[in-house]
């Protein structure tokens, strides 16, 4: 049974390590133990500097947004503004185009019904001239004699004068 030397609990072996370990804890402790804390402090404070910043930058992307949100509805009604009074506007202007091409109309309506009546007038001049040549043409061949042409002309004229008031009244 020799399992029980290998077994063996040697008091000076565990007194010499439990030494060591306070000397190792204690060299580790005065040397590494403030930088390895410093690091870390200055780690957490990296850290919380970002998130600060992090918590900074989102306040303010909150804060623009909500700026843009507000300047894109301003925009919309101003844009809404801008269409109304522009149909406003182009309504007017068609309103005014249309009474001004009627009152246009009207007048080359009217004037155009002066110029057919003055051109009828004419034409009922140049028909009762020609029919008053024609008659005393006529009337000197018929009567074979010579009338004066002044005396004809102006009987014929009463005549068609008759026949001109006849005829307008029956229109």
């Amino acid at each position: 049974m020799q399992s029980l030397d290998i077994i063996s609990v040697n008091l000076w072996q565990i007194l010499f390590s439990l030494a060591n370990l306070v000397i190792i804890f204690l060299i580790v402790k005065k040397f590494l133990f403030k930088p390895v804390n410093n690091m870390l402090a200055k780690r957490q404070a990296e850290l919380d500097e970002r998130y600060s910043a992090a918590d900074e930058a989102k306040a303010n992307a909150l804060r623009d947004e909500t700026y843009w949100k507000e300047k894109l509805e301003s925009a919309d009604l101003d844009a809404d503004s801008i269409i109304k009074n522009a149909a406003d506007t182009a309504a007017r202007r068609s309103d005014k185009i249309i009474t001004d091409a009627k009152v246009e109309a009207d007048g080359i309506i009217r004037q155009a019904r002066s110029e057919a009546e003055l051109e009828r007038k004419k034409a009922i001049d140049g028909i009762k001239k020609e029919i008053v040549d024609v008659s005393a043409a006529l009337a000197e061949k018929m009567l074979s004699r010579e009338i004066n042409v002044d005396d004809h002309r102006s009987i014929i004229d009463s005549v068609i004068e008759n026949i001109g008031d006849d005829n307008d009244s029956n229109e």
